[in-house]
């Protein structure tokens, strides 16, 4: 199996991904390596990158040749970013690396990184319009998109370190200089023409080290349960909590907060000032955040060329798909308990009266119903359940995940718990428990109707007559399997839907 290195040689952190290509365009990252190499500290005295910061950066790619020979890959695919892209030494730095490490970078152009920034997020995210702020160590990504089309794009001449280094030694306090450098981004706001015409239903959405040290310090605060960053939304209200928070501590204080890389602490006042600006200035009353960006545009560009010209239009089939592939799930089976899901969420419309969005934490289930079985059968339910909280699932909200990872778990026995409805307050009410049995009922069906894998049952048709459902299937083969099975049901649909259930 084709495994890549993507190395993403940045102004603040240089990272290392190692990529696993499952097939038929899907991926799955396996192993990663990060460092801080600050490659474009102290740049705005002279434009050159320093001898400490590139013999730093040597170190650092030295290792990172070192996992990949472990890993045995044959291609690296190594690109570097703003600080590269402006130094006046740039030629000799990219032979001094080749000659070291046998490395040799990409330095990519303003636009190839706004493009792979974009192509990460738009793959991985379902947002129509969006606003991406990408704020880097030695630049700031600013890109609209609008009906999932890149519109404009710009790149400020400034990110983290650079914010840092120009606005240190005024002599300011923390404060002081956050205050500094959100009048400097405001200003230079004031210049992109395009900005004053985005539509006012965009999302925003924040990408990078510094919106994910956001994230993780939002949901300490909140004690939230779900490890995930990707697509978790922070109110701006919670946002200019932390942001108030981090710009009146020192170093040390910033270094000790809960949630916050101790490479990346004294940089924070400067990103979270950028983000400011842009929240303020444009009215933001939230944003997303993306865990995606350029690496994963490169990862997309890699193994779905076609996502070059057009991006994937359902991220989150395509995703369970990536999942399916990377459990060893039985594709085709997963695929049929998904269609009669879709079938019986779609004919019991009438009792249940859910919304379209229901679908979406149906779906989830039921292409990942039986994942947990990579770990163990026994209890795979429970398995299955960790593996949706836990796993990469792209185009869905967080709740959405929440929900799905529930259904799963209690499809089988119906044994929801007030415990999971504690420990998952904050995305999930009472009144989704309703949800949750009723999605799990119908799923415990489909799974049934498809007992013996081989895509038997082939149409549900469901009619309501007083107080019974009759299901009438159409099958290929001997169904006897699949209907015996779904009939193990019937307490279960009765308490639940408060009707009786007959399958034909």
């Amino acid at each position: 199996m084709e495994r890549i290195g993507i190395i993403d040689l940045g102004s603040n952190t240089a990272r290392l991904v190692i990529v696993e290509m499952l097939g038929d365009g899907h991926f799955m990252v396996i192993d990663q390596l990060k460092e801080s190499v600050r490659l474009g500290k102290d740049m705005e005295r002279d434009g050159f990158l320093k001898p400490q910061r590139i013999a730093e950066t040597i170190k650092t790619l030295k290792m990172f040749r070192k996992l990949c020979d472990a890993y045995e890959i044959e291609r690296i695919i190594s690109v570097a970013t703003a600080a590269v892209r402006r130094a006046k030494n740039q030629r000799s730095f990219l032979d001094e690396i080749v000659a070291n490490t046998g490395i040799k970078l990409k330095v990519l152009s303003a636009e190839e990184e706004a493009t792979y920034v974009y192509r990460g997020v738009i793959n991985t995210m379902d947002v129509s319009k969006g606003l991406i702020l990408e704020i880097g160590g030695g630049s700031t990504k600013v890109i609209y998109y609008n009906r999932r089309n890149l519109l404009h794009y710009e790149t400020l001449p400034f990110g983290a370190v650079t914010l840092t280094d120009l606005f240190t030694s005024d002599g300011l306090s923390p404060k002081e200089q956050a205050e500094k450098i959100e009048d400097f981004v405001t200003e230079q706001m004031s210049k992109i023409e395009w900005l004053k015409e985005i539509d006012p239903e965009t999302q925003l959405i924040g990408c990078g080290g510094s919106f994910r040290n956001l994230c993780k310090i939002v949901k300490l605060m909140k004690k939230s349960p779900l490890p995930l960053i990707h697509n978790y939304n922070v109110k701006t209200e919670e946002f200019e909590q932390v942001y108030d928070m981090i710009k009146s501590l020192d170093g040390d204080k910033k270094m000790r907060i809960k949630g916050v890389s101790p490479q990346r602490a004294d940089l924070l006042p400067s990103a979270f000032a950028v983000a400011h600006a842009f929240v303020k200035n444009l009215g933001f009353e939230n944003m997303s955040i993306s865990a995606c960006g350029l690496r994963e545009g490169i990862m997309f560009n890699y193994a779905v060329p076609m996502t070059v010209e057009k991006p994937i239009s359902d991220v989150l089939t395509y995703s369970l798909q990536t999942l399916v592939k990377y459990y060893h799930c039985n594709e085709k089976h997963a695929e049929q308990v998904v269609n009669l899901s879709v079938q019986l969420f779609k004919q019991m419309r009438v009792l249940h009266k859910f919304p379209r969005q229901c679908l979406k934490i149906l779906k989830v289930a039921a292409y990942l119903h039986n994942a947990g079985t990579s770990i163990k059968y026994y209890d795979y339910q429970k398995h299955t359940s960790y593996i949706i909280l836990n796993s990469s699932l792209y185009g869905i909200t967080q709740r959405e995940v929440v929900l799905a990872a529930l259904v799963v778990s209690n499809y089988k026995n119906d044994d929801l718990s007030m415990a999971d409805l504690v420990r998952y307050k904050e995305f999930i009410s009472e009144e989704d428990v309703e949800i949750i049995r009723k999605l799990g009922v119908m799923l415990r069906i489909a799974v049934s109707l498809d007992r013996s894998m081989a895509g038997s049952v082939t149409t549900i048709d469901c009619d309501v007559l007083g107080d019974s459902v009759i299901m009438k299937t159409e099958y290929t083969s001997d169904a006897t399997l699949e209907i015996k099975d779904a009939l193990s049901a019937q307490a279960d649909f009765r308490r639940v839907f408060k009707k009786n259930l007959e399958i034909l």
